[in-house]
């Protein structure tokens, strides 16, 4: 196509444009000729057969073309908006709403909440300290010896200064009782750090929640019906308990509770490794050498202590069967828990 051609291309096109009665007539002027398809690359892709010596001036009128024509279009529809905006509102507000739905809690906030309307019941304070601890507050205090495998590199994370991110929120009741004398009676919700290697059961970041009571003859007999009255309101009212011997630090004597498994009623399943029974806490009766340490008198008070990973719960009672998906932030898998 020559110059003299596409300026009789370009008359043709703005005579077009100029008669268009609406925006969708002219829209479709603009593809016609400036659209991909349209004439003007078909004029583009053919400078390469003009005569070498016509070639700037084919060029020039092609630009002129699209100028002039993409004006006009642009102009016309600008005409057309402010008439339609005259006719009325841009904004039907009769329209139902663009509904982005609610946030719902964390699985792990759930439990928590649950775990702490329960012990409340029980007349339970809740208690809260720092993520940074002292190695007393920590290991010391709670009648742990300098030689326990827990205090090494490989299972703590050690800051500068001697330091470290608490492997437990036991360090909280050590402060509680350093800071109020008896009677005692807290849980301690929080989040806790260990160098564990993450899987589908382990994570190096946890949380877990202990209780606490101290008082003038307290005994294992009050353990044991916290924790069940605990259980039968977490898991359900037909969810049994039982205690097995075990060792711990700051117990003693110390046990290992377990609940009977609320999926299959204690007759063994996948969920519980078709024991019937699902280890949940480690609980006992408060060493004498902790009451020490804090400035409590063994002789006159006891108490007994619990502590149970919200993980775990959280994984057992709503049937999660990997630790990561609790933190792997996806809305699709949160939205199921509200």
């Amino acid at each position: 196509m020559n110059a003299k051609e596409i300026a009789a291309v370009t008359e043709q096109a703005l005579a077009e444009a100029r008669g268009a009665t609406d925006a969708e007539a002219l829209e479709a002027v603009r593809i016609r000729y400036l659209g991909r398809k349209g004439l003007l690359p078909q004029i583009m892709k053919g400078l390469k057969d003009v005569p070498p010596e016509e070639r700037g001036e084919v060029g020039r009128c092609a630009n002129v073309f699209k100028n002039e024509v993409n004006a006009l279009v642009e102009a016309r529809l600008a005409v057309f908006g402010g008439a339609a905006r005259k006719q009325g509102p841009a904004f039907d507000h009769t329209l139902p709403g663009a509904w982005r739905g609610l946030g719902s809690l964390h699985p792990v906030s759930l439990v928590i909440a649950d775990a702490v309307r329960i012990f409340s019941r029980l007349g339970f304070a809740v208690a809260e300290g720092p993520d940074i601890e002292t190695p007393y507050n920590n290991f010391t205090a709670l009648n742990t010896p300098d030689y326990h495998p827990s205090l090494d590199a490989k299972d703590t994370f050690w800051l500068q200064g001697g330091a470290l991110l608490r492997t437990q929120t036991s360090p909280v009741q050590i402060r509680v009782m350093q800071s109020h004398p008896p009677p005692v009676r807290i849980v301690t919700p929080g989040r806790c750090y260990r160098r564990d290697t993450t899987d589908a059961t382990h994570s190096a970041n946890f949380h877990q929640i202990e209780g606490l009571y101290v008082d003038r003859q307290v005994s294992l007999a009050d353990l044991k019906g916290t924790l069940a009255y605990f259980a039968r309101d977490m898991m359900g009212p037909r969810v049994g308990v039982r205690f097995r011997p075990h060792f711990f630090p700051f117990t003693e004597p110390s046990v290992e509770c377990d609940f009977s498994c609320h999926v299959c009623g204690g007759k063994g399943c996948r969920v519980c490794k078709h024991s019937g029974w699902i280890e949940i806490a480690g609980a006992g009766m408060v060493d004498p050498r902790v009451f020490a340490h804090v400035g409590y008198d063994a002789e006159a008070f006891t108490g007994f202590a619990f502590g149970m990973g919200i993980e775990r719960m959280a994984m057992i009672k709503y049937g999660i069967p990997d630790i990561r998906m609790l933190y792997e932030n996806d809305a699709r898998f949160l939205q199921q828990f509200e």
